[in-house]
């Protein structure tokens, strides 16, 4: 029997011969973990999976700890009404408010105009000073939203990109698996912005090679992801493997937390949320969890 690779994980790479960079991440229990929070149908929890793992790629370009990578949807007229995810530090989370009714009235496998409508991606870098907010907002137009977002770097940032994800789902566990590669002019890394050749021939080797991977390698468990990057980029004179990351389910709500929160909050605010029995209740979307916290103890 095949040894298991490590799932959960994002590893980080480089190919300085042609100016790229890219991740390649694969998660599973983390994803499950996220979920599994909520009772989502599988076309809503088939494209929850995809932006969480897509945001874990995009938030592992961050370099700083305290940095933080949120991608989030913004829609009219749509099945999904909010998408929302982010990540720190390897930490993930996710989550998807939507219509049921309108859901039902869509194909088996809906197309993301139908999940979405009218609809926007917003990618949101913040970073410790002096670079601080960066926000980037793209239409939600395409085949899917590994689509979208490769778009967004193309548009927005101007940094030729190659995105791909894939899920699979077997015995109820699902396990998604992405590559991103991007081509950075003459080596530099860490510019806020890279005006280069969309048509550079460095890159469209690199481009052809990365889109030839397969879905079932991106999703298979036993197939190590430093195999992968072999498999795909064996012809180049180099493949750096910089660095690798776990990732864990990262909602950050606890007690302390949201005591503090509301404790910002004027008095006759407070007075207003707490109930009849002298608590105030809060949920957390993310982790389908509800806080109960004494009025009380907001006065300590």
């Amino acid at each position: 029997m095949a040894e298991m690779a490590p799932i959960d994980s994002i590893l980080s790479f480089s190919i300085p011969a042609k100016h790229c960079r890219g991740r390649v991440v694969r998660l599973g229990p983390v994803l499950d973990d996220i979920l599994g929070a909520h009772d989502y149908p599988p076309a809503i929890r088939d494209i929850l999976a995809e932006a969480v793992c897509l945001t874990a790629m995009l938030g592992a370009l961050l370099k700083d700890e305290d940095a933080q990578l949120t991608l989030q949807a913004q829609t009219e007229a749509g099945v999904i009404n909010l998408l929302a995810c982010d990540y720190k530090d390897g930490a993930l989370r996710g989550y998807v408010e939507f219509d049921r009714e309108r859901l039902a009235s869509q194909p088996v496998e809906p197309s993301l105009m139908a999940l979405f409508g009218k609809g926007y991606l917003a990618i949101t870098f913040d970073q410790p000073a002096p670079r601080g907010r960066n926000q980037g907002i793209v239409p939600l137009e395409g085949a899917s939203l590994a689509e979208a977002v490769q778009n967004y770097f193309f548009q927005s940032e101007q940094i030729p990109t190659l995105i791909r994800v894939a899920i699979d789902e077997s015995d109820g566990k699902v396990v998604a698996g992405g590559l991103l590669v991007q081509h950075l002019p003459d080596g530099e890394d860490g510019r806020e912005r890279l005006h280069v050749r969309l048509d550079h021939p460095e890159w469209e080797h690199v481009e052809i090679m990365g889109g030839s991977v397969k879905p079932t390698e991106l999703t298979e468990p036993a197939l190590p992801l430093e195999e992968i990057l072999w498999r795909l980029f064996s012809e180049s004179d180099e493949v750096r493997l910089l660095s690798g990351k776990p990732c864990v389910k990262g909602c950050r709500c606890n007690e302390d937390h949201i005591r503090d929160v509301i404790a910002r909050f004027p008095k006759e605010d407070k007075d207003d949320m707490v109930d009849e029995q002298g608590n105030i209740a809060i949920d957390c979307a993310f982790c389908s969890k509800t806080f109960t916290i004494t009025g009380a103890s907001l006065n300590n």
